[in-house]
Protein backbone atom coordinates (compact mmCIF):
# COMPACT_ATOMS: atom_id res chain seq x y z
CA UNK A 1 0.00 0.00 0.00
CA UNK A 2 1.28 3.50 -0.76
CA UNK A 3 0.10 7.03 -0.06
CA UNK A 4 0.89 10.18 -2.00
CA UNK A 5 -0.39 13.77 -1.94
CA UNK A 6 -2.30 15.35 -4.78
CA UNK A 7 0.10 18.15 -5.82
CA UNK A 8 -0.53 21.85 -6.28
CA UNK A 9 -4.09 22.04 -4.98
CA UNK A 10 -4.90 25.79 -4.99
CA UNK A 11 -6.66 27.76 -2.28
CA UNK A 12 -10.19 26.43 -2.37
CA UNK A 13 -13.04 28.91 -2.74
CA UNK A 14 -16.76 28.58 -2.26
CA UNK A 15 -18.32 26.77 -5.20
CA UNK A 16 -15.11 25.08 -6.35
CA UNK A 17 -15.48 21.58 -7.77
CA UNK A 18 -13.21 19.48 -5.56
CA UNK A 19 -13.58 16.40 -7.74
CA UNK A 20 -12.37 18.37 -10.76
CA UNK A 21 -9.46 19.89 -8.80
CA UNK A 22 -8.32 16.38 -7.86
CA UNK A 23 -8.92 14.78 -11.26
CA UNK A 24 -6.93 17.50 -13.04
CA UNK A 25 -3.86 16.77 -10.93
CA UNK A 26 -3.64 13.00 -10.58
CA UNK A 27 -4.56 9.90 -12.56
CA UNK A 28 -6.76 7.89 -10.25
CA UNK A 29 -7.52 4.20 -10.29
CA UNK A 30 -10.91 2.72 -9.40
CA UNK A 31 -9.58 1.02 -6.26
CA UNK A 32 -7.86 4.16 -4.91
CA UNK A 33 -9.11 5.82 -1.73
CA UNK A 34 -9.17 9.63 -1.96
CA UNK A 35 -8.79 11.26 1.45
CA UNK A 36 -9.90 14.89 1.50
CA UNK A 37 -9.41 17.25 4.45
CA UNK A 38 -12.67 18.61 5.82
CA UNK A 39 -11.20 22.12 5.66
CA UNK A 40 -11.33 22.26 1.87
CA UNK A 41 -14.70 20.50 1.78
CA UNK A 42 -16.09 23.19 4.08
CA UNK A 43 -14.54 25.97 2.00
CA UNK A 44 -16.00 24.59 -1.22
CA UNK A 45 -19.40 24.33 0.46
CA UNK A 46 -19.28 27.88 1.80
CA UNK A 47 -19.20 26.95 5.48
CA UNK A 48 -17.57 30.27 6.40
CA UNK A 49 -19.00 32.32 9.24
CA UNK A 50 -18.26 35.41 11.29
CA UNK A 51 -18.64 35.82 15.01
CA UNK A 52 -21.29 38.47 14.46
CA UNK A 53 -23.43 35.76 12.84
CA UNK A 54 -23.88 34.27 16.32
CA UNK A 55 -25.36 36.78 18.80
CA UNK A 56 -24.69 35.27 22.20
CA UNK A 57 -27.61 34.01 24.24
CA UNK A 58 -27.65 33.55 28.02
CA UNK A 59 -26.22 30.01 27.94
CA UNK A 60 -23.33 31.04 25.67
CA UNK A 61 -22.50 34.01 27.89
CA UNK A 62 -22.55 31.74 30.93
CA UNK A 63 -20.24 29.21 29.28
CA UNK A 64 -17.79 31.88 28.09
CA UNK A 65 -17.65 33.50 31.52
CA UNK A 66 -16.99 30.18 33.24
CA UNK A 67 -14.24 29.22 30.77
CA UNK A 68 -12.63 32.65 31.18
CA UNK A 69 -12.69 32.16 34.94
CA UNK A 70 -11.03 28.75 34.65
CA UNK A 71 -8.38 29.62 32.06
CA UNK A 72 -7.67 33.26 32.84
CA UNK A 73 -8.19 34.13 29.16
CA UNK A 74 -11.08 36.15 27.83
CA UNK A 75 -13.58 34.02 25.89
CA UNK A 76 -15.88 35.42 23.23
CA UNK A 77 -19.46 34.36 24.02
CA UNK A 78 -20.27 34.56 20.30
CA UNK A 79 -17.87 31.66 19.72
CA UNK A 80 -19.62 29.68 22.44
CA UNK A 81 -22.91 30.42 20.69
CA UNK A 82 -21.52 29.13 17.39
CA UNK A 83 -20.45 25.91 19.11
CA UNK A 84 -23.90 25.47 20.62
CA UNK A 85 -25.65 26.05 17.30
CA UNK A 86 -23.42 23.51 15.54
CA UNK A 87 -24.08 20.86 18.20
CA UNK A 88 -26.85 18.57 19.33
CA UNK A 89 -25.30 17.69 22.70
CA UNK A 90 -22.93 19.46 25.06
CA UNK A 91 -20.95 16.54 26.46
CA UNK A 92 -18.61 18.67 28.61
CA UNK A 93 -18.78 22.37 29.37
CA UNK A 94 -15.46 22.77 31.21
CA UNK A 95 -12.49 23.11 31.04
CA UNK A 96 -13.41 23.15 27.31
CA UNK A 97 -16.51 22.60 25.20
CA UNK A 98 -16.82 19.00 24.05
CA UNK A 99 -19.85 18.51 21.84
CA UNK A 100 -21.62 16.15 19.47
CA UNK A 101 -22.11 17.57 15.99
CA UNK A 102 -25.29 17.16 14.03
CA UNK A 103 -23.81 14.23 12.09
CA UNK A 104 -22.58 12.36 15.19
CA UNK A 105 -18.92 13.31 15.59
CA UNK A 106 -17.83 14.21 19.13
CA UNK A 107 -15.05 16.79 19.33
CA UNK A 108 -13.87 20.01 20.92
CA UNK A 109 -15.78 23.16 19.93
CA UNK A 110 -17.91 21.25 17.39
CA UNK A 111 -14.83 21.09 15.16
CA UNK A 112 -15.02 24.81 14.38
CA UNK A 113 -11.74 26.07 12.93
CA UNK A 114 -10.32 29.55 13.44
CA UNK A 115 -7.18 29.19 11.31
CA UNK A 116 -6.67 29.34 7.54
CA UNK A 117 -9.98 31.16 7.04
CA UNK A 118 -9.34 34.13 4.74
CA UNK A 119 -11.78 37.03 5.16
CA UNK A 120 -13.86 35.28 7.87
CA UNK A 121 -13.63 34.47 11.56
CA UNK A 122 -14.73 30.83 11.52
CA UNK A 123 -14.88 27.73 9.36
CA UNK A 124 -17.58 25.22 10.30
CA UNK A 125 -17.43 21.51 9.56
CA UNK A 126 -19.39 20.25 6.54
CA UNK A 127 -23.06 19.79 7.39
CA UNK A 128 -23.24 16.21 6.12
CA UNK A 129 -19.72 14.95 5.42
CA UNK A 130 -20.74 11.55 4.03
CA UNK A 131 -22.92 13.29 1.46
CA UNK A 132 -19.94 15.51 0.65
CA UNK A 133 -17.81 12.40 0.16
CA UNK A 134 -20.43 10.92 -2.16
CA UNK A 135 -20.48 14.07 -4.30
CA UNK A 136 -16.69 13.99 -4.66
CA UNK A 137 -16.79 10.27 -5.43
CA UNK A 138 -19.29 10.88 -8.23
CA UNK A 139 -16.81 13.18 -9.97
CA UNK A 140 -13.55 11.22 -9.72
CA UNK A 141 -12.35 7.92 -11.16
CA UNK A 142 -11.77 6.42 -7.71
CA UNK A 143 -14.52 4.39 -6.07
CA UNK A 144 -13.79 5.37 -2.47
CA UNK A 145 -13.60 8.75 -0.71
CA UNK A 146 -12.97 9.64 2.94
CA UNK A 147 -13.44 13.13 4.43
CA UNK A 148 -10.89 13.61 7.21
CA UNK A 149 -10.44 15.87 10.20
CA UNK A 150 -8.08 15.96 13.16
CA UNK A 151 -9.01 15.75 16.81
CA UNK A 152 -7.62 14.70 20.16
CA UNK A 153 -8.16 11.31 21.76
CA UNK A 154 -9.10 10.32 25.30
CA UNK A 155 -6.12 8.96 27.22
CA UNK A 156 -3.63 10.06 24.52
CA UNK A 157 -1.60 13.22 23.96
CA UNK A 158 -1.86 15.03 20.64
CA UNK A 159 -4.18 14.91 17.67
CA UNK A 160 -4.60 12.40 14.85
CA UNK A 161 -6.57 12.08 11.66
CA UNK A 162 -10.11 10.72 11.84
CA UNK A 163 -12.85 10.11 9.32
CA UNK A 164 -15.98 12.21 9.60
CA UNK A 165 -17.49 11.19 6.25
CA UNK A 166 -17.00 8.37 3.74
CA UNK A 167 -18.44 6.95 0.53
CA UNK A 168 -17.84 3.80 -1.48
CA UNK A 169 -16.72 1.69 1.47
CA UNK A 170 -18.02 0.66 4.86
CA UNK A 171 -16.67 2.28 7.99
CA UNK A 172 -15.33 -0.87 9.62
CA UNK A 173 -14.01 -4.36 9.00
CA UNK A 174 -15.84 -6.82 11.21
CA UNK A 175 -13.57 -9.62 12.39
CA UNK A 176 -16.10 -11.18 14.74
CA UNK A 177 -16.54 -14.85 14.07
CA UNK A 178 -13.06 -15.23 12.56
CA UNK A 179 -10.31 -17.10 14.37
CA UNK A 180 -7.08 -15.90 15.91
CA UNK A 181 -3.77 -17.76 15.47
CA UNK A 182 -4.71 -20.22 18.18
CA UNK A 183 -8.09 -20.95 16.65
CA UNK A 184 -10.07 -18.95 19.20
CA UNK A 185 -13.08 -17.15 17.79
CA UNK A 186 -12.89 -13.34 17.82
CA UNK A 187 -15.86 -11.89 19.62
CA UNK A 188 -15.43 -8.11 19.77
CA UNK A 189 -12.92 -6.98 17.11
CA UNK A 190 -14.37 -4.38 14.76
CA UNK A 191 -11.62 -2.41 12.99
CA UNK A 192 -12.35 1.23 12.18
CA UNK A 193 -10.93 1.23 8.66
CA UNK A 194 -12.00 4.76 7.72
CA UNK A 195 -10.27 6.17 10.80
CA UNK A 196 -7.12 4.22 10.01
CA UNK A 197 -7.11 5.49 6.43
CA UNK A 198 -7.66 9.04 7.68
CA UNK A 199 -4.81 8.73 10.20
CA UNK A 200 -2.45 7.37 7.54
CA UNK A 201 -3.43 10.18 5.17
CA UNK A 202 -2.82 12.75 7.88
CA UNK A 203 0.84 11.71 8.04
CA UNK A 204 1.14 12.77 4.40
CA UNK A 205 -1.18 15.78 4.55
CA UNK A 206 0.81 17.47 7.27
CA UNK A 207 -0.32 20.48 9.26
CA UNK A 208 -0.10 24.26 9.15
CA UNK A 209 0.86 26.26 6.10
CA UNK A 210 2.83 23.37 4.59
CA UNK A 211 -0.10 20.98 4.56
CA UNK A 212 -1.73 19.46 1.51
CA UNK A 213 -5.47 18.77 1.65
CA UNK A 214 -5.84 15.67 -0.55
CA UNK A 215 -4.03 12.33 -0.28
CA UNK A 216 -4.51 9.20 -2.36
CA UNK A 217 -4.23 5.78 -0.74
CA UNK A 218 -3.32 3.20 -3.37
CA UNK A 219 -3.28 -0.56 -2.92
CA UNK A 220 -5.56 -0.83 0.11
CA UNK A 221 -7.46 -4.11 0.03
CA UNK A 222 -10.45 -4.86 2.22
CA UNK A 223 -9.90 -8.59 2.27
CA UNK A 224 -12.40 -11.33 2.99
CA UNK A 225 -13.95 -9.82 6.07
CA UNK A 226 -17.35 -8.71 7.23
CA UNK A 227 -18.48 -5.09 7.00
CA UNK A 228 -20.03 -2.61 9.36
CA UNK A 229 -21.14 0.97 8.79
CA UNK A 230 -21.19 1.74 12.51
CA UNK A 231 -18.70 4.51 13.29
CA UNK A 232 -19.90 7.05 15.83
CA UNK A 233 -20.61 5.20 19.07
CA UNK A 234 -24.22 5.17 20.16
CA UNK A 235 -24.83 6.86 23.52
CA UNK A 236 -26.36 3.68 24.97
CA UNK A 237 -23.03 1.88 24.57
CA UNK A 238 -20.72 4.82 25.25
CA UNK A 239 -19.97 4.39 28.93
CA UNK A 240 -17.32 7.13 29.03
CA UNK A 241 -19.79 9.62 27.66
CA UNK A 242 -22.42 8.49 30.12
CA UNK A 243 -19.94 9.01 32.96
CA UNK A 244 -19.11 12.49 31.69
CA UNK A 245 -22.74 13.48 32.10
CA UNK A 246 -22.26 13.09 35.87
CA UNK A 247 -18.70 14.46 36.02
CA UNK A 248 -17.83 17.93 37.32
CA UNK A 249 -14.55 19.72 36.71
CA UNK A 250 -12.66 20.49 39.93
CA UNK A 251 -9.49 22.48 39.15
Amino acid sequence: MELFPVPDVPEVREGDDLAALVSERVDLRPDDVVCVASTVVSKAEGRFADLDDFPAGPRARELAARLAELTGDEKDPRFAQAVLEESVDLVMSEPFLLTETRFGHVGVNAGIDRSNVPDHDLLLLPKRPSESAERIRAGVDADRVVVTDTCGRPFRHGQRGVAIGWAGLKASRDWRGEADRDGRELGVTVESVVDELAAAANLVQGEGDGGTPVVVVRGFEWGDHGESDAHFRDIDGDFVRQALREWRYDP
